[in-house]
């Protein structure tokens, strides 16, 4: 059946506390949806985040992110008032010169990370503190049914904070290779920081599932995402080194990341431990297995992000300053998707199979069945005749006008050589480029594509200062939020008809 559906990041919703989150605004979020025809809400990996504040960088492959959660909920229980939510905001943005001088949109229009790790921690802390939630039956069922991951997580996260945030790599060695004894005096020791961590783990899931069973009610399909590798500094690796290509001191050997592309002329190095893959077939792949079904408790749908190197791998020498000299390592094949199909019967996953494709590589996605990704940004280029062209597809697949890590529409017409820009102009039958997002947009979904997913920086025809993310690069990504305005009045009613009608137009 064909569908199609709007790609936005949890965080880059409106909401008054500095963040997109599972508040009134994301309810009212899949409302805009429905208005505008869609099918699937596209969002970004939900885990908690670390330096970089990337979704791609979670602490935990497992554990969900703490900013999400909405205070509403801890106001409503009478755990905190709306004036010390208010207060504890006020009170780091007085101190923040940046916050002094900025307007209200500039204010409302991006995420300040630092703002929620001073503020809203702090919130959530006292909730803890006032909640009596051991008390609960289902945060008792749902400390058991998580256990699994939970403990480790938890306990994790405590010493990071004992420690104001180091590495795992500067612990002592008794806490970072878990020694017993060493592992037995921090349970006890930071019981009520454990405590605190589960706390937040119960209240994310049990939020984010209301929000989802409304979605799903609402006719709106959940398509998750989660990247291939997990943290170097994450409860995962700290708890299960044997999965990891480690050396004796539980140090990477090597890290991920792809080689020069459209994206780097040095590559991209990410920094992620690699995967021991014969350990992982071993035990019949039982952590990916865990890993997926806990996906699938959270999304309708999967996508999997560097799908290739489940069939080659970049290994990067760890120590290296760039990803130029890493060399391609085989991946676990088709052997893993055997697994996961027979586990969990058929799930429905997306391919990210961007990027340099060799034959082996497409022989893999065209062997599970799962639909590929194809990006229209990539299309317009003179140099050669590509498979990103719309004319070229197949409908097994899923068509962007772009994702996360390219600019916008506008922002990207911009960068286009002069003979690309005449090339994409003739493509489209236009000859301004006024209203090229819409364009953009109509070419998409009137492709043979059987899933159709635009940004929602898109829907709205946005420049390049709404980019999300400019990959190798630090400081400025992650940030982009859209402003309450746009889901108001006659911008929400003008963007909700044009996506309807053009979506009913070509049948999804």
């Amino acid at each position: 059946m064909r569908k199609s559906g709007i790609l936005a990041a949890i965080f880059s919703l409106p909401n008054k506390y500095g963040i997109g989150c599972f508040s009134k605004e994301a309810y009212d979020f899949v409302y805009f949806l429905v208005e505008s025809g869609q099918k699937f809400w596209q969002i970004l990996p939900l885990g908690p985040t670390g330096y970089g504040d990337s979704p791609y960088q979670s602490f935990s492959t497992f554990a969900g992110n703490p900013y999400f959660i909405d205070l509403q909920e801890f106001i409503d229980n009478g755990w905190l008032s709306a004036e010390e939510c208010d207060e504890a905001y006020e009170e780091y943005y007085e101190s923040n010169e940046w916050y002094k001088k900025a307007g209200d949109d500039e204010k409302n229009n991006h995420v300040d990370y630092e703002a929620q790790y001073h503020a809203r921690f702090s919130l959530l802390r006292r909730a803890y503190e006032r909640s009596y939630i051991e008390s609960d039956k289902d945060y008792a069922k749902f400390i058991l049914d998580e256990e699994y991951w939970l403990d480790d997580y938890a306990l994790y996260m405590a010493i990071k904070d004992s420690k104001n945030g180091v590495s795992i790599y500067d612990w002592e060695d008794e806490l970072r290779l878990r020694d017993e004894k060493a592992m037995t005096n921090a349970r006890k020791e930071l019981a009520p920081q454990i405590g605190f961590y589960k706390f937040l783990q119960y209240f994310f899931k049990k939020q984010w599932l209301s929000l989802k069973k409304y979605a799903n009610e609402k006719g709106i399909e959940i398509i998750g995402d989660i990247p291939i590798y997990v943290a170097s500094d994450s409860a995962d690796t700290w708890a299960n080194p044997e999965l990891f290509i480690f050396d004796e001191e539980l140090r990477p050997k090597g890290v991920a990341g792809c080689p020069p592309d459209y994206f780097s002329a040095t590559g991209q190095l990410w920094g992620n431990p690699l995967y021991d893959w014969d350990v992982h077939k071993k035990d019949g792949y039982s952590w990916w297995i865990k890993r997926l079904s806990k996906c699938f408790e959270l999304y309708d749908v999967v996508r999997i992000d560097h799908f290739r190197a489940f069939d080659e791998y970049y290994f990067i020498p760890f120590g290296d300053l760039t990803a130029e000299f890493g060399y391609w390592v085989p991946g676990p094949g088709f052997e893993l998707f055997k697994a996961i199909n027979r586990e969990l019967k058929n799930p429905r996953i997306i391919a990210e199979d961007l990027g340099f494709l060799t034959p082996t590589v497409l022989k893999l996605v065209k062997k599970t069945g799962y639909p590929g990704m194809k990006v229209l940004e990539f299309a317009f280029d003179s140099a050669e005749d590509n498979d990103y062209l719309p004319h070229n597809y197949d409908k097994n697949c899923v068509v962007y006008t772009g994702t996360h890590d390219n600019d916008t529409v506008k922002g990207w017409y911009k960068t286009l050589k002069r003979v690309d820009k005449a090339y994409l102009k003739e493509y489209l039958g236009i000859k301004n480029v006024g209203n090229l997002h819409k364009e953009m947009i109509r070419l998409a979904e009137s492709s043979v594509a059987d899933t159709c997913i635009i940004p929602i920086q898109d829907v709205f025809g946005f420049d390049s200062d709404a980019r999300i993310n400019i990959p190798s690069t630090l400081g400025n990504n992650w940030k982009w939020r859209l402003l309450p305005s746009y889901l108001e009045g006659e911008k929400r009613k003008e963007a909700a008809e044009y996506l309807s009608k053009v979506t009913r137009t070509y049948g999804r």
